[in-house]
């Protein structure tokens, strides 16, 4: 039975789906007077945010505080860390204030499960992403940001997203985003190809479940979402592509190019977006582009696994029983009028 969430890889197909139902059901919170539950009430959660971070670190607090959780955030600056305090010090300390989670974001890829294999703290882990590894939430936002719209709010209830072609672009060597929504989407049926520069692909790609392509018009038609993705200087020390010109040429999305994915097909991004180097601005503005509600749906997602880890009537993340056989409200059993 899994107490923590490290990476999308260790979700099952049923895992993945009950989540991505309990966030349906989170999601109808936001449209009540009182945007609050009493579900995780005299639960003590830690945001350990040891890498800069605005949208994930927001979203986290916002679904911890309507899940009513007494929420504690903790920076590195600032901090006894900045002083040379390790991670395992770090962790003693809240064990000793008696947390029950803690998510973290940390630039070594790996933290996040040392943090909770380690027997240093007796709390759920939740990684918000650790270097280039892992980001497990985003690609379940991501994943139910496409069902719903690929799918349907109603009609997604229970589905996977078996069959559906999804086209992540950019660059994917130094993506925690990419190769947690490769290991999601895999799991979950749907078919990815990466498209980069070669100097932005990783070593040992092709035993990733998914394809390779360095040709994004010719991938573009056949794509049901179109994932673009920041290029991430902070992680570079080298030159990976000539000229930003050049990637934008080659890599960008424009209108033209989003004119020649099918009619239904939508555009994503995990932001922060550099407008005019991935993405133009007509792209970034279009009805087809999903980023304010992959925003709003990362704080449903963040509620439902907070939810699943810490509230849920049923085990944890981990269950035996199909998604489609479990009772459909078990997310608000005492919900505040």
């Amino acid at each position: 039975m899994m107490r923590h969430l490290i990476s999308a890889a260790d979700l099952t197909r049923d895992d993945a789906v009950l989540i991505l139902d309990t966030a349906e059901e989170m999601a109808r919170v936001a449209d009540r007077p009182i945007k609050k539950l009493p579900t995780l009430r005299g639960r003590t959660v830690v945001n350990l945010f040891f890498e800069d971070s605005t949208r994930t670190r927001i979203s986290f607090e916002a679904a911890e505080k309507r899940l009513s959780a007494d929420v504690i955030n903790f920076t590195a600056k600032g901090s006894s860390v900045s002083k040379g305090e390790s991670l395992k010090d770090t962790a003693q300390t809240l064990e000793a204030m008696g947390v029950d989670a803690v998510v973290i974001r940390h630039g070594a890829s790996g933290a996040p499960y040392t943090l909770a294999n380690s027997g240093w703290i007796d709390a759920a882990v939740i990684n918000a992403g650790d270097g280039t590894h892992q980001h497990p939430t985003q690609a379940l936002l991501d994943a139910f940001t496409m069902r719903r719209r690929l799918v349907g709010r109603d009609a997604g209830l229970g589905q996977d997203l078996a069959g559906k072609r999804v086209t992540v672009v950019g660059d994917i060597l130094h993506s925690r985003v990419a190769r947690s929504n490769v290991d999601l989407l895999h799991t979950l049926g749907a078919d990815v190809t990466l498209v980069a520069p070669p100097t932005l692909v990783p070593v040992g790609v092709e035993h990733w479940p998914c394809e390779v392509s360095y040709d994004l018009d010719r991938v573009l038609p056949k794509s049901d979402a179109v994932m673009m993705l920041r290029v991430q200087r902070e992680r570079m020390n080298a030159a990976f592509f000539p000229t930003e010109r050049e990637y934008s040429r080659r890599y960008g999305l424009d209108g033209e190019r989003m004119a020649r994915m099918p009619e239904h097909a939508i555009v994503m991004h995990p932001g922060p977006m550099v407008r005019g180097m991935e993405i133009t601005a007509e792209v970034a503005d279009s009805d087809r582009c999903t980023v304010v509600e992959q925003v709003a749906n990362g704080v449903s997602i963040r509620m439902a696994v907070l939810y699943l880890l810490l509230g849920g009537n049923e085990p944890a993340v981990t269950h035996t029983r199909p998604a489609t056989e479990r009772p459909a409200h078990t997310a608000f059993p005492d919900e505040e009028k």
